[in-house]
């Protein structure tokens, strides 16, 4: 067996033509057209790392921790696989792997290729950049000029993309290709091929625009800000949804480079192909830009996933309305290799409704952010839950690995740490309880004190935009007494129950 993995980052399924989107994507709707169609596959944790550790362990990272590394207990996929004896390789621009925060998930890969200058990647070295250039070039709203700034980075890296060749997206792919020809006759290996893209800045070659033109005639404007839509003029927001729909095309085309190796080499008959995201990402939807901040609408939490399996055969191209998670995959990869699954695994399979042996996988779907609401949906209905008092409530990281996104924990946080005992999953091992402080330097909590943080269910198929909360208490009691039973299968905190006024199992 061979397989193919790709991720895409912060892809939103409402931009691909096989999830209706009216933008050209012809070459995922190729894909679409060979593979199963997930139409109910939901995000576990938030953001970027969280995502990855539910996609390496095939558990729910959010109730335990916030972002942060894998644990010295994780089961990781690809180490699962390699005790198997399957190669596995990673290939990526998502420079988060290589923070403090992400620094234990790349190595354990047999091997791993890290593509340079993505957002902020601390790649383009100017002791004294060029601010009055880099002002006259970018958008005001996209550009902090302190030294070691975030966004200041980001432009650096962003001068360096100069020809279509230049960009992470396409070197990322070109070294995909080398992998699968050097490697052509041999067996037993998983390539995860993993692009930052369409991950804002929303930075492409000049010829992915053709045909997004828009009346906006600013600075470049391609990195919009986690906040609340109507900050920008209809111009600017058109401007940035245009650039995300460019990025979009160059990940397409990229794409398209992949499935022509495909064609070109006859690997539909020995090897699987996976693609999805980790999340996906709001472009003024709900009057929301961004992620992690809102209410975990669909446009985030309801994301593309396609699967082709050589046993696929007369299901190529059909749809299945199974509810699925990021978690799943996990399983699914080692399911592929004939692995063993590990006992504190709690994804599911996704080759049974691939291979038609079944047509459901879970009651729900429970997901969310470290801090944030709890969130749930059976597919049919959706609901949001938030504790009475976001910073009052009990909230705790449990952790062998304190180190937060880009940074480890401070002496403050750590002082108040003591040593407690472990979950189911954590295999005898006691971990770190450390009191979550309100200004740690965690990703934007979800929440912020904004008015409609609230409690809210919705029913997606009479509102599938989720712009009409409804009141229905069966609903409401059915769907929290299937998230305490999710709670209870990932041995979640007691406190988590205290904080969302559930009753412990």
């Amino acid at each position: 067996m061979r397989t193919l993995f790709l991720m895409f980052d912060s892809l939103n399924r409402s931009a691909l033509g096989c999830y209706g989107s009216h933008l050209a994507t012809p070459n995922f709707d190729r894909l679409a057209r060979q593979a199963m169609i997930f139409d109910r596959h939901y995000i576990g944790s938030m953001p970027c790392m969280p995502a990855r550790r539910d996609l390496h362990t095939g558990r729910l990272n959010f109730m335990h921790r916030s972002w942060g590394p894998l644990e010295p207990f994780d089961g990781s996929f690809p180490e699962c696989l390699g005790r198997r004896g399957v190669y596995s390789h990673l290939v990526s621009d998502h420079y988060h792997y290589f923070e403090d925060g992400g620094a234990t998930y790349h190595g354990r890969y047999t091997t791993w290729d890290f593509v340079r200058g993505q957002e902020a990647d601390p790649w383009v070295a100017m002791v004294q950049p060029p601010l009055a250039r880099l002002r006259e070039r970018y958008h005001p709203a996209q550009l902090e000029t302190e030294r070691g700034g975030y966004r200041l980075q980001g432009s650096l890296n962003m001068d360096t993309l100069v020809e279509a060749a230049d960009y992470p997206a396409v070197r990322c792919v070109d070294r995909a290709l080398e992998f699968l020809e050097s490697n052509a006759a041999a067996d037993h290996w998983l390539l995860q091929v993993e692009t930052f893209d369409p991950h804002e800045p929303f930075a492409a070659p000049a010829a992915c625009r053709d045909g997004l033109e828009t009346d906006y005639r600013g600075p470049t404007y391609n990195w919009p800000r986690y906040r609340r839509a109507g900050e920008e003029t209809l111009e600017e927001a058109a401007e940035l949804r245009a650039n995300y729909a460019a990025l979009v095309r160059l990940c397409d085309d990229q794409l398209g480079r992949l499935l022509d190796h495909f064609d070109a080499a006859n690997r539909w008959d020995d090897t699987a192909l996976v693609l999805t995201t980790d999340h996906g990402f709001l472009l003024g939807e709900h009057d929301w830009w961004g992620k992690n901040r809102m209410p975990f609408f669909n446009e985030i939490a309801n994301i593309p996933l396609l699967v082709w399996h050589p046993e696929l055969g007369s299901r190529a191209g059909t749809r299945c309305t199974a509810l699925t998670q990021t978690s799943d995959l996990m399983p699914t990869f080692l399911e592929l290799f004939g692995a063993e699954v590990p006992a504190e695994t709690r994804g599911h399979s996704l080759l049974p409704l691939v291979r038609g042996a079944a047509t459901t996988s879970r009651e729900v779907a429970l997901y969310g952010v470290f801090g944030g609401a709890l969130n749930v949906t059976d597919g049919r209905h959706t609901y949001f839950r938030y504790p009475a008092d976001m910073e009052a409530a009990p909230l705790f990281e449990y952790t062998l690995m304190p180190m937060h996104a880009r940074s480890l924990f401070t002496v403050e946080e750590l002082v108040a740490a003591e040593l407690v005992r472990g979950f189911d999953f954590t295999r005898g091992v006691p971990l770190l309880r450390i009191p979550a402080r309100a200004d740690a330097r965690r990703p934007p909590m979800q929440g912020g004190g904004f008015a409609d943080c609230r409690d809210a269910l919705y029913d997606l198929q009479t509102d599938p935009g989720q712009t009409r909360p409804i009141t229905d208490p069966s609903v409401t009691t059915r769907l929290l007494d299937a998230a305490v039973d999710e709670m209870r299968r990932h041995d979640a905190p007691r406190e988590l129950y205290t904080r969302f006024a559930l009753d412990p199992p």
